[in-house]
């Protein structure tokens, strides 16, 4: 279980960084370029920031790679998270459905979370070993900067 948060820690940790460079609020008053995605605004904004704090071009060519197979584990995971609660919504429009179907998609989805927990974790550590501890704690306090521009009511 631990695991699992660690994981989720550090996913939530570059998506929000990611969702923040992507505020709602932000799209009518200069957020970024038109057109662009969300998604594609906040990687530029990760990018930037790793940029700044990694100072060898090629590991942070690096460490910009396994952000976005971080961010390509997420989507992947949350495609598969709407199959599994599209399969429970289905199910549960069946009358006579037993829980043990329920618990087989449940089950599937924890395991599929755990999966992309893991991945992640791994993931983590793969960048952390890939930085140095200075620069960890760089990016680190940069994400955590870039998050806090965007906290509402904290």
């Amino acid at each position: 279980m631990h695991t699992v948060r660690l994981a989720t820690s550090l996913a939530l940790a570059i998506l929000v960084t990611i969702g923040c460079a992507t505020h709602p609020g932000m799209r009518d008053h200069g957020g970024g370029e038109p057109g662009a995605s969300a998604l594609d605004r906040g990687l530029k904004e990760m990018a930037v920031l790793i940029e700044k704090t990694v100072q060898d071009p090629e590991k942070a060519k690096q460490a910009q790679g396994i952000v976005e197979e971080i961010v390509a584990e997420v989507k992947q995971s949350n495609q598969q998270n709407q199959q599994f609660h599209q399969q429970l919504y289905k199910l549960n429009e069946n009358y006579e459905a037993g829980p043990e179907e329920f618990t087989k998609i449940l089950d599937d989805l924890n395991n599929n979370r755990m999966r992309t927990a893991s991945k992640i974790l791994g993931l983590r550590f793969k960048m952390k070993a890939l930085l140095t501890a200075q620069e960890w704690n760089a990016l680190s306090e940069s994400m955590a900067m870039s998050r806090s521009r965007y906290r509402h009511g904290t």
